[in-house]
């Protein structure tokens, strides 16, 4: 069956040659399938993408302690494993790894058990991770037969109705405060945490993911942590963007939180206004007041001392 062929009659790429035939001589390994973004056929692949595999075994626990099997593809230049843990949806034990090969070669393996596969097969709908895209590149006892067919939409943003788009600008002004705090006592770390994770990766980034469906009509899955926003985010926002990240300087990190309080609220009001929402502009008001008053303090404040 050599050369394999994928969907468009094209020579399969030779690292899935060679995980294919090294599967054939693992009696643990009963299938093997192929997820994440090579097999979405909207998703951008380029030389530096991973593979996304998951190893179907009778028994994922010889593979799991004994790890020296990861040699048969190239030297490793570092590695993390995922402890064993159940299912969430189906309550089975499995794990998974983050596999960084010397030579550029990137792997994330995932261990499933037989019944894990086969009770996903018999689900009425898929998880998330195959509804998002795969394919099955050995199956020795037909395990994935029957097994329903990507939609591609698992990670495509749900329309939030009024509460939780509420509930999301409420969450982001709670830590405005506490940066302003830290920045004020020049605490770098904590100050950095909730300006760049909490305020512009949790609740800033879903804000701009949801301006983006609504140029696309609810149907762009998102990528992990904001991959493929700057090519979809229109130019003047993410232009913004760029300008609400820092160094460490606390000047610098003064005006970058301006203009991640500015950027979301102007990007909340064009989903709000789209959606039909409200934006609550006095809540927006009283926390910049509350920002530039701790920001204009004469000093920092001692231990015990009340910032307002």
């Amino acid at each position: 069956m050599w050369p394999i062929k994928n969907e468009h009659n094209q020579e399969m790429d030779p690292v899935l040659q060679h995980l294919i035939q090294w599967a054939k001589k693992q009696a643990l390994v009963r299938a093997v399938l192929m997820t994440s973004s090579r097999t979405n056929p909207s998703a951008p692949v380029d030389s530096l993408s991973d593979y996304d595999i998951v190893l179907v075994m009778v028994d994922i626990h010889p593979f799991f302690e004994d790890r020296s099997w990861l040699k048969d593809f190239g030297e490793v230049l570092v590695m993390y494993w995922d402890p064993l843990f159940k299912d969430p949806d189906y309550g089975i034990e499995r794990t998974g790894s983050v596999i960084q090969y010397a030579d550029g070669l990137h792997v994330d393996f995932n261990l499933w058990p037989v019944e894990l596969l086969r009770q996903i097969v018999q689900s009425t709908e898929l998880p998330a991770e195959l509804d998002d895209g795969y394919t099955v590149l050995l199956d020795k006892d037909g395990l994935a037969d029957g097994m329903k067919s990507p939609t591609y939409r698992a990670y495509i943003p749900v329309k939030p109705d009024n509460e939780a788009f509420q509930k999301a600008i409420e969450d982001f002004f709670s830590d405005a405060p506490y940066v302003a705090k830290c920045l004020k006592r020049d605490e770098l770390l904590p100050a950095k945490w909730c300006l760049d994770h909490d305020m512009k990766h949790k609740y800033l980034r879903q804000v701009l993911e949801w301006r983006v469906e609504i140029d696309h009509d609810w149907s762009v899955p998102v990528g992990s942590l904001g991959k493929g926003l700057k090519s979809r985010l229109p130019a003047r926002l993410w232009d913004r963007l760029e300008v609400c990240y820092a160094g460490a300087g606390l000047t610098d990190n003064w005006i970058a939180l301006a203009h991640t309080l500015a950027l979301f609220r102007d990007a909340a009001v064009e989903v709000g206004q789209h959606l039909g929402y409200a934006y609550p502009e006095e809540l927006h008001q009283r926390v910049c007041a509350y920002v530039e008053r701790i920001k204009r303090l004469g000093h920092r404040p001692a231990i015990g001392e009340r910032a307002g």
